[in-house]
């Protein structure tokens, strides 16, 4: 069977989706704001998490952005503790990014108040939905690049 065709713009999955991502995304950075983070601190530290030590390029490119926003978003990170950032012994003009122990505690209480806001964005939903949203969230993902 044929799914139906929207019959308008607010109808359809991108505007949907973009539409409740920047809902997510306001009430994701009203939550980090106690933490002393924006969206793109949690992105850098989970991509470290994921792939280990990197360079600032290897960063940058892997996040999609200018390098000079890592260098801002690296300096406030190890100003916290989050993260360290050494020269490479082998090219001393690479910049190394490491997720430290307290970026991994920073990440957990992340994680914590991520939690909290798919329960409220979720509550609606019954188990079964939730679950096949969770997976097809995953497959998209997936399917973009993102560490999942």
């Amino acid at each position: 069977m044929d799914e139906a065709k929207p019959v308008s713009v607010a109808g359809t999955m991108a505007f949907r989706i973009g539409t409740l991502g920047a809902i997510v995304t306001e009430r994701f950075t009203a939550a980090i704001v106690p933490l002393d983070l924006k969206p793109k601190h949690v992105g850098l530290m989970t991509l470290l998490e994921a792939r280990g030590a990197a360079s600032q390029l290897d960063v940058a490119r892997a996040m999609g952005v200018a390098p000079s926003l890592v260098v801002t978003l690296a300096d406030h990170l190890e100003r916290l503790g989050a993260i360290s950032r050494v020269r490479d012994p082998d090219d001393r003009r690479r910049q190394v990014l490491d997720l430290t122990d307290d970026g991994r505690a920073l990440l957990g209480r992340c994680l914590e108040v991520t939690l909290e806001l798919d329960a409220e964005l979720t509550g609606g939903l019954g188990p079964g939905d939730r679950a096949v949203l969770a997976k097809v969230l995953g497959a998209l993902a997936v399917g973009a690049g993102l560490p999942i």
